[in-house]
């Protein structure tokens, strides 16, 4: 059977104990699915993340061992690649958010998440790709081609009524929550320190998509403050040889996430041309968003790339993972000031938790003097990119939000600062409450006791 992703990693899953029942068809994909060995966790409510769909619910048919039992069923009783198209999977699969938890909080690391992907990518392949998920997972090409028209879109779609009803008719995007609009000038970098005046180096910051055309801020606030800390920062680039070469690089996640596969392999593709000097040099390349630097960090494995990919991944951090290092083997000390702010609430991304980024983010976030905060102990904010737009699943993303994220932040005084690194999450934040969120970048630019900027 032709599969969209390289399961190869999975091969010899079977030999020991390391699986439950792998199913007749499928190959190494099915073997992936099997490795679930039962221990329930995903119907888990207490601390974590896993599974939101089951949470929201409580029913066991939208738990991680349920998905996998259907897959089970259609790739037994399917035949090939045509079992993707089984009812039972869309039934089981309607309400996965992709959120990563059940590879970290399972005890047998189920990958749902790819599995999503591959399933998507599959059942595009009997049905083809619907208009919306053309539209989702294009943001990328959308906001890099034709960013003034999506802009206008967008912005009509937000403030009139009627064409908000008429997209959730005829797309099935809610016409209950704005869409996040791109700003009106993307994100232009500062010019970049000389190498004398930077004594700690060079660093590469990848600025993804929604951080370059939705959210510039927040690279401009990481450019400084990896600078003041003694950085030389230089922006990722398109290769001199890519086919666009004045389009931003992306991840590909949302292809990933919407089944795109070979959109996804694109990008990916542009991304290691991009960093093939830097593999060598093993420059340390930064990114700010969760999804979309953890995404090249994990599935750009799947894709079948090369060991570039594993070279690739050494060097890739989260601007506070990377600060951390730095400070615990290199000395760094960032110089802060004290900030005038209430404790502050803090929600992590579900990647950030899956990923175990949270650590580096509270060992940062204990740098700036006098500074606490509360850790939000909820599951997914139900966004989950572009999840919460879609017309039939907006009622659940509105109850993930519910169980823990939404009724703390409305608990929280008006002046508590709220720290949320994600893109979806801080415009599920504000969606809920009114309040607006900020990324950690934003607050360490703030709290530097002498900006370069």
């Amino acid at each position: 059977m032709k599969t969209f992703l390289d399961w190869s990693a999975y091969d010899i899953y079977g030999i020991g104990d390391a699986h439950s029942g792998i199913p007749a068809t499928g190959g190494n994909d099915a073997k992936a699915v099997a490795v679930c060995m039962h221990s329930r966790d995903c119907r888990n409510l207490g601390k974590g993340v896993m599974c939101p769909s089951y949470r929201i619910t409580g029913d066991t048919a939208h738990s991680t061992e349920a998905r996998v039992a259907a897959f089970k069923a259609a790739l037994n009783d399917g035949s090939d690649a045509a079992a993707f198209a089984d009812p039972r999977l869309d039934a089981a699969m309607d309400l996965c958010v992709s959120c990563k938890a059940c590879k970290k909080e399972c005890p047998s690391a189920v990958d749902m998440t790819l599995i999503k992907t591959e399933y998507l990518a599959q059942r595009h392949e009997i049905k083809g790709v619907p208009t919306r998920t053309r539209l989702f997972g294009g943001v990328p090409e959308w906001t890099g081609r034709h960013r003034r028209l999506l802009r206008a879109a967008i912005r009509l779609r937000n403030r009139w009524r009627m064409a908000a009803r008429m997209a959730e008719k005829w797309l099935g995007i809610t016409a209950r929550r704005p869409i996040p609009e791109p700003t009106a000038k993307p994100f232009s970098p500062a010019p970049t320190l000389a190498p004398e005046a930077a004594p700690r180096g060079e660093v590469i910051l990848f600025v993804d998509t929604f951080c370059h055309h939705f959210d510039p801020e927040i690279a401009e606030a990481a450019q400084t403050v990896l600078e003041t800390a003694g950085y030389r920062v230089r922006m990722a680039r398109p290769a001199a040889t890519d086919a666009e070469p004045h389009r931003p690089l992306c991840c590909g996640r949302t292809y990933l996430t919407t089944g795109m596969v070979e959109k996804a392999r694109g990008e990916a593709k542009r991304v290691l041309a991009a960093f093939r000097d830097e593999i060598a040099a093993k420059t340390p390349i930064i990114g700010l968003e969760p999804s979309c630097l953890l995404s090249l960090r994990d599935e750009l494995y799947s894709l079948g790339l090369g060991p570039e990919v594993g070279d690739l991944g050494k060097q890739l951090y989260l601007l506070e993972e990377f600060l951390a290092r730095e400070h615990q083997n290199k000395g760094l000390r960032l110089e802060l000031k004290t900030l005038d702010l209430p404790k502050a609430l803090l929600h992590g991304h579900c990647h950030q938790k899956a990923f175990g980024v949270m650590k580096a983010t509270r060992k940062v976030l204990a740098w700036i003097p006098g500074f606490s905060y509360d850790i939000v102990e909820t599951s997914c904010c139900g966004m989950a990119g572009s999840f919460g737009l879609e017309a039939e699943h907006y009622k659940a993303s509105m109850q993930m939000a519910e169980l823990k994220l939404l009724p703390s932040v409305r608990a929280a005084t008006a002046d508590t600062p709220l720290i949320a690194n994600g893109f979806s999450c801080r415009h599920q934040i504000e969606h809920g409450t009114g309040r607006k969120a900020r990324h950690i970048a934003l607050l360490l630019r703030d709290a530097l006791a002498a900006p370069v900027r």
